[in-house]
Formats: C-alpha cells, structure tokens, sequence
C-alpha cells in the first residue's frame, strides 16, 4: 500500500473519527453517558460547540504553515476535511443558539443579531463559514479558478471574528481567548511575511 493509498483508506478515517469525538462527547454529556452539561445545559452545549468550530479554524489554519516547515506535502490532503468540521462544529453551535436557546423566536433573534454586537459578528463569521463550505468542492474550485483561492483567503477574517466574538462574550477572564488571538496572530503573521516577500522587486 502505497502513501496515497494509506492516507486515503486508513489515516483519512481515522482523522475523521477523530474529529468527530467533540461532538459524540457533547452528545454523550447531554443524555449522561460520559459525564453531565452542568445546571445550565443549553448553554453549556453551545459553547463547547463554539470551542470547538474556533480550535477548528486554527487547526485548519495550521496546516499549511506546519507543511511548509516539516516538508510534509501530505498534510493538505487534510485541510478541507478539517475546515469542514469547522463549519460543522460552527453550525452546531449555530444551531443551538437558534432553536435551544432563542427557540427560533424571530423576534428574539433579530433582536441578538441587532443590539449583541459579539453575536452580530459571530453570524458574519458564521455566514462566510457557509460560503467556504460550499465552495470547498473540487468541480466548484475548477469553475471558480483564481477566484476561488481569493474567497477562501477569507478563512483568516473567520478566524479573526470568531476570536473577537469569544473574547466579546467573556466576560472576565479572556485567558483562552488571547491564546487564541495569539495562534491567530502568528499564522497571520506568517501569511504577511509570505505575501511581502512576493510582492518584492525581482521576486516572482
């Protein structure tokens, strides 16, 4: 069995069940089978998806910065797998917010989206989310062309307006999010350096 052969047939899976072990967690807290949500589950679902859909987007965002460094061309086999469970995990937590907590009042909801300004941000991210994922399949790449890689450098602005709506949402200690923010700034750092080293003269 050749490289290919494993990633696809044996590592592919095994990634993707892994992926999915967040969720069968919450699922099994919620029915009190690998543990309890706590006096208030509703929310405490909702955020562990939204925990989730943000470690996501930074694991994903790490791919192609830890391939550059390692050499491990095969890591890229893996991003659309993993920017798919951000959006999974994302619409999960999306959801959650929608049906168990604001009960799919239309009222309600308008009035979070308007005068909440970390949920207004946190719908703008999700929305963009939604666009990724759509567009994330290879017939639609190839129609898209250069455009394609265009829209879907727009996973760094997701990054940036998840952690914004999480630090937004904490209210007194922002420990994890700032360990997100720094991630974040790290990989967008090297994004910069990236991009200023091609737009230097003599450079190609």
């Amino acid at each position: 069995m050749n490289t290919l052969q494993q990633l696809r047939f044996i590592w592919k899976p095994v990634v993707f069940c892994l992926c999915l072990v967040p969720a069968m967690l919450v699922f099994g807290d919620a029915f009190e089978i690998t543990g309890r949500l706590g006096a208030n589950p509703v929310e405490a679902i909702q955020d562990r998806f939204g925990y989730w859909a943000l470690r996501f987007i930074l694991i994903t965002l790490a791919v192609t910065p830890l391939r550059r460094l390692t050499g491990w061309n095969w890591l890229a086999r893996f991003r659309r797998m993993l920017g798919l469970f951000t959006f999974f995990y994302a619409f999960m937590h999306f959801l959650t917010w929608f049906v168990l907590d604001r009960e799919m009042r239309v009222g309600d909801i308008i009035e979070d989206l308007t005068e909440r300004p970390f949920i207004t941000i946190g719908f703008v991210a999700f929305v963009m989310l939604i666009a990724l994922a759509i567009t994330s399949f290879t017939a639609i790449r190839r129609r898209m062309g250069r455009n394609w890689q265009t829209l879907h450098n727009a996973v760094y602005a997701v990054g940036l307006l998840g952690v914004w709506h999480y630090w937004w949402q904490v209210k007194k200690d922002v420990t994890e999010p700032l360990v997100y923010a720094v991630i974040l700034s790290v990989f967008l750092g090297a994004r910069l350096i990236k991009y200023w080293k091609r737009k230097k003269p003599g450079r190609r």
